[in-house]
């Protein structure tokens, strides 16, 4: 890994927020899906969630890459998730209109945010709707009522990132994201093959220097090397 790689890739950790990230219910589009990685990744979100499709239940059919830059973490179902995003200490809001939906632009995204889209054809679930702390809905001025599930995800994300933004919150020093996660993703990222030779063996990422280069001893590099 190169110097310039290794610090673009130390520049953009320091920037991710792990207390803003979006769930998806039931999207099944794989476009969808690789269009609202893209946008999570662009606005510094670290994770997002995802309640997949019975015949959908793993990321195989999106691009790799802004999906090599974003973690999803699976859940069951909506119950689940939004329980898991509640205890994270987040409020839950989900994009559906309704009476009490108030425009999305009104939310104060600088406290810790979850953000649930519901599938392409119905929305988000009755249950979803009903867990979540607020509606929220993107004014509309023509005839069609919503927007694509990943411009909407694009619009939202961009929206929050403007706020953080003037709040200073992408400009810290010490990431938010935990200091194994940043590790791990350094090594994974910057040394891709050794990544998954040493997951494969079970080994240990080892230290990376400032110039990102492995520091290793003989021993990790001898259990490296055997087949």
């Amino acid at each position: 890994m190169n110097l310039e790689r290794y610090q673009r890739i130390q520049q953009v950790l320091k920037a991710r927020q792990a207390d803003l990230t979006l769930c998806l219910e039931d999207v099944h589009k794989p476009n969808n899906v690789s269009a609202v990685i893209r946008s999570a990744d662009a606005t510094g979100i670290h994770k997002i969630h995802a309640v997949w499709p019975n015949e959908m239940r793993t990321l195989s059919h999106t691009s790799a890459g802004a999906r090599n830059w974003v973690d999803v973490e699976t859940h069951d179902d909506i119950d689940t998730a939004i329980a898991e995003l509640k205890a994270q200490g987040m409020q839950v809001l989900v994009t559906n209109l309704s009476n009490s939906a108030v425009d999305f632009r009104q939310v104060d995204y600088t406290k810790p945010t979850a953000i649930i889209l519901g599938n392409e054809k119905a929305g988000a679930s009755a249950k979803a709707k009903q867990l979540a702390d607020q509606d929220i809905m993107i004014p509309m001025l023509g005839m069609v009522q919503s927007l694509n599930v990943s411009v909407a995800s694009a619009v939202i994300l961009y929206e929050a990132q403007r706020q953080r933004e003037a709040a200073g919150m992408y400009d810290n020093d010490i990431s938010s994201v935990p200091q194994q996660t940043i590790h791990r993703l350094l090594f994974e990222r910057g040394h891709p093959v050794l990544a998954k030779v040493a997951k494969r063996k079970g080994l240990p990422y080892p230290t990376l220097d400032e110039q990102g280069q492995i520091v290793a001893d003989d021993q990790w590099w001898a259990e490296m090397q055997k087949k």
